[in-house]
Parts: structure tokens; C-alpha cells; sequence
């Protein structure tokens, strides 16, 4: 017999599920979009949780390594609905990605050629406009000291100046002592504790599973060479080591499975150009190279080996997290860490974000009316997403300047 705290867990998931779903089939634009989607769903439309709590599981996961992105959405359905929740997040945000590129996997490359040009382009003014407004909105929120803007300012700065996974870890780690030094009297807190299911017990297991898995998996395979069983070490460790996730994880999947053999070269960037085109996170890339190497079980566990380091880390660092999180030396170290978190956002607005959308003064004026119908107009992002697909094809079809 089911009990009504079970039943109520199992709704929650369900409800979890499906706005994942949807953000997995409307988020275009990059793990940076993806930040700002879920804020737009969570933070301001559902308010599961304040601007603060959500800057801070961004800083977390920023530190952790795997996809950052697909990180925050399981942390958003672990503090929604415990475990089923955080599985539920991430087939929710992975299933419609990992799907267009199993079946491109297949050998369905025609689709690609048959997207009308311009489409692609309006996808990214519209992460463009998502991201502006998230740094309008989270700037408004942590920012309102002049130290503070400051602090932003520079730290964008840096991560200009110093790109890469390095330039964020200095910048998020100096501007926390920074505010543990300087913010303890401004800094108080925030009354928008996480509330994490599970026991300390059960997190320190996944940490030690993590770590198990990382050390052991590489033997198993040497002992036993049966080639899933190897696939699956190369995923993990992939998700494992490579900290910045997306675009960062593509030289050590190169080295894992084309050099080897596994995957030819020209599939490998065919499969990389393909999961540019389609929502969700760019590690669902993993299905495709674990379809093309093994077939459907082989896509199966390319795509849940290289996601699993990220379930055992966030599910075992987020307890720990959100008792710590209230100590006055955390609080203040976290006012830095917040108003940072919007230098690095700020930083990808301009790159990669502007730098590879913004081409002349037609797209700056189809930007700033995409923002301000998110800012001004309350237009859902989805909405918007389809108008500026619409806008695109109509631009490509007609073969007018975008």
C-alpha cells in the first residue's frame, strides 16, 4: 500500500518530469541558455526557489566536474522530489536530445541539410535574449552595492581575459574570499535554505561510488575486455575528469573512441555538428558516439555512463552543501560567490554568446526586441523561441538578410 507522503513524492516527480521535458525539447543556445531558461521556469515563474539559493547551486555546480547545466537541473529536481525527482530532471532535459541523435546515428543525416537557413540563427538570438535578461534580473538582485557591481565587473574581466575552466574556478574561489574577508557584516541569511532530501549516510556513499567507480572501472575492463564494458569506462571518465563540461569534453572523447577505433572521424564530426542543432545539453553527444560504436545499447550507455559521475556528485555534495551554507563565514563567502556568478554569466553574454550571434545591425535590433518582449512583454521563452524559428525559416526561405 502506498503511503501519502510516497504518493506526494511521485507526483512531484512527475510534475519535474514534465517541465523538463518541455525545457529538453525549447533549450537552445548552450549550457549558458540553459541557466537562463531554468531561472526564467523555476526561480521566477514557479518560485520553487529565491535568486540567491539558485545563484548559489549555479557557483556549486560551476566547481563540480561534468555538465554544469544538466548538474543545476538535477539539484532542482533533488531539493523538488528527492531522488525519483533528480532522475526525473535529467530524462526529462536529456531524452529529447539524446534521441535526435541516436536516430542521426542511425544514418537519418539528411535532416540536417533540410533545415532552412536562418533557423539555427533565430535559435541563437533567442538564447541571447534569455541570458541578457538573466543578467538584467540576477544583477538587479545581488549586485545593488557599488562593491558589488564592481566585483561583477571585474570578475567578467577576468573570465574574459583568462578564458577557459581555470579563469572561472579563480574567479568564483578568489571572489569567495574576497566576500568571506570584506561581506560579513553585509552578508546575512538569505531564508531561502535548500531543503534536500536523503540522509548523510547515503551521500557519503555516492561519494565513495563516485571515486570507486573512477579508480576501478579502468581495471575491470583491462580484466574482463568485453567491449561495452570498456564503452563504459571511456563515458565515465569522460564525465568524470573534465571540468566546464560541453564543448570541453570533445578532445577527450575524440582520444577515447576515435583513436581506438570505436567511432571514424568523420562520424565523430558529423555527430558533433548535429548536436549543435538540437536542444538540451551537448553531453547527449555521448549518444550518439555510444550508438555509433555499439548500436542502441551502446547509445543507452554511452549517454547514462557519462551522466552518472554527475548524479553520485551532486547527490552527494548537496547534502553537505545546504548545511553548510548557513554558517555567517559561508554566508559571506557565498555574497562573493552570488555576485561573481553574474560576472561569469555577464562574460558569456558578450562570448561566446554575442560575439557569435550579433553579425551586423539587424540582429542587434531582432535582440533587443527578443529581450524586451522577455522583460517588458512577459513573453514566455518557449513562445519566443518558436516566433524567432518561425522568423528564421521565413528569413531563409525568402532568402532575406538576417
Amino acid at each position: 500500500m502506498m503511503h501519502a507522503s510516497d504518493t506526494g513524492q511521485a507526483a512531484r516527480a512527475w510534475e519535474v518530469f514534465r517541465l523538463f521535458l518541455r525545457l529538453g525539447m525549447t533549450s537552445f543556445g548552450g549550457p549558458v541558455a540553459h541557466l537562463g531558461y531554468f531561472r526564467e521556469e523555476f526561480v521566477v515563474r514557479r518560485r520553487w526557489l529565491g535568486e540567491r539559493a539558485y545563484a548559489e547551486l549555479v557557483a556549486l555546480c560551476l566547481f563540480l566536474p561534468g555538465p554544469a547545466s544538466s548538474q543545476v537541473g538535477m539539484a532542482l529536481g533533488l531539493t523538488r522530489a528527492g531522488w525519483p525527482g533528480m532522475l526525473a530532471a535529467w530524462i526529462g532535459f536529456s531524452l529529447p536530445s539524446a534521441a535526435l541523435l541516436m536516430l542521426f546515428a542511425f544514418g537519418l543525416s539528411g535532416w540536417g541539410a533540410a533545415l532552412p537557413p536562418g533557423v539555427l540563427h533565430g535559435l541563437k538570438l533567442v538564447a541571447l535574449a534569455v541570458v541578457a535578461q538573466a543578467v538584467w534580473s540576477m544583477a538587479r538582485s545581488l549586485c545593488g552595492s557599488s562593491g558589488r557591481f564592481v566585483l561583477m565587473l571585474a570578475a567578467a574581466a577576468v573570465v574574459l581575459l583568462f578564458p577557459g575552466t581555470p579563469g572561472q574556478l579563480l574567479v568564483i574561489a578568489g571572489a569567495g574570499l574576497l566576500g568571506w574577508a570584506l561581506l560579513r557584516r553585509a552578508a546575512a541569511p538569505s531564508g531561502e535554505a535548500l531543503v534536500v532530501g536523503g540522509s548523510r549516510r547515503g551521500a557519503l556513499l555516492c561519494l565513495w561510488a563516485f571515486g570507486l567507480l573512477l579508480l576501478a572501472l579502468p581495471l575491470v575492463a583491462r580484466l574482463w575486455p568485453v567491449p561495452l564494458l570498456a564503452l563504459g569506462d571511456a563515458f565515465y571518465r569522460a564525465g568524470a575528469l573534465v571540468f566546464g563540461g560541453g564543448h570541453v569534453v570533445l578532445p577527450l572523447l575524440q582520444t577515447a573512441l576515435v583513436e581506438p577505433g570505436w567511432v571514424e572521424r568523420d562520424s565523430f564530426l558529423a555527430g558533433y555538428g548535429a548536436a549543435q542543432a538540437v536542444p538540451g545539453p551537448l553531453f547527449t553527444f555521448a549518444a550518439f558516439l555510444g550508438t555509433a560504436a555499439g548500436g542502441f545499447w551502446g547509445g543507452l550507455l554511452g549517454l547514462a555512463a557519462i551522466f552518472l559521475p554527475s548524479f553520485l556528485l551532486v547527490a552527494g555534495v548537496l547534502p553537505f552543501w545546504a548545511r553548510l551554507r548557513g554558517r555567517a563565514g559561508v554566508q559571506a563567502a557565498l555574497a562573493g560567490i552570488n555576485t561573481a556568478v553574474v560576472g561569469l554569466l555577464l562574460a558569456a553574454l558578450y562570448d561566446p554568446l554575442w560575439t557569435s550571434t550579433i553579425a551586423g545591425p539587424v540582429d542587434l535590433l531582432l535582440a533587443l526586441a527578443a529581450w524586451a518582449a522577455l522583460v517588458f512583454g512577459r513573453l514566455p521563452p518557449w513562445l519566443l523561441m518558436l516566433l524567432c524559428v518561425l522568423g528564421g525559416w521565413l528569413s531563409g526561405t525568402l532568402r532575406l538578410p538576417v
